[in-house]
């Protein structure tokens, strides 16, 4: 393993590599941000080191989230991770810290997700309105006033997690935009890409990638 500023590198091969990404880092460039990107450290390394220096990323990651990221190396590595991503068979378990002590052991959280003008994502009755949108939560630890959730996917969909999560009136710490004002451990969202699970696209072996909760999300929940 390998790191770049502030980031992990989990795996590397001619096809795939796998990152690590901090809290507070974007995942690919905006207008106003270009440079401190996964996407540029990951351009620069493959640059450095390699033929080339190409690289696709193939999902993204929210800019206060921390986590696993999988990126491409080639066009053909590129559309076989993305139909993963499409299809929903690339796997992705998440941890995050919620306030309040979530009720159920586990939960099935299920609603039609929109996007309004300001680009906020809401939850709609009307499936003409949004598309659906499926989460899967499971309690790992009850703390004072705090729970920490392991989260999985059947879709994805843009702030699933923190839509959904907060509509169930249980919001993310430190999540500003669909959060209660709570702020986050370590002044970051307290959500955490925890588990990658791809097809690789040259091998066809099933890999899956582990990343550890980090310590301040943990401490955050205090029994």
């Amino acid at each position: 393993m390998t790191r770049g500023p502030g980031v992990r590198i989990v795996y590397d091969d001619a096809d795939v590599v796998v990152a690590d990404k901090p809290a507070g880092m974007l995942t690919i460039a905006t207008a106003s941000e270009r440079v401190r990107t996964l996407y540029h450290v990951l351009y620069e390394r493959e640059r450095r080191t390699r033929r080339g220096g190409r690289v696709f990323v193939v999902h993204r990651l929210d800019r206060d989230a921390s986590g696993l990221v999988a990126a491409a190396k080639h066009e053909g590595a590129k559309r076989a991770l993305q139909a993963q991503f499409a299809d929903h068979s690339a796997g992705r378990r998440y941890v995050a810290v919620v306030a309040g002590t979530y009720p159920s052991d586990e939960d099935v959280l299920r609603s039609y997700l929109a996007e309004n003008r300001a680009l906020n994502v809401y939850v709609t009755p009307d499936p003409r309105l949004g598309k659906l949108a499926v989460t899967r939560v499971r309690v790992l630890r009850r703390g004072c006033g705090a729970t920490l959730l392991e989260i999985a996917l059947d879709t994805g969909r843009k702030h699933q997690i923190r839509v959904h999560l907060a509509h169930a009136g249980y919001p993310i710490l430190g999540d500003r935009r669909y959060g209660d004002g709570r702020p986050g451990p370590g002044r970051r969202l307290a959500l955490h890409a925890a588990a990658l699970e791809l097809t690789h696209p040259g091998t066809g072996e099933r890999m899956r990638f582990e990343s550890p909760v980090p310590r301040v999300l943990l401490g955050a929940v205090r029994r």
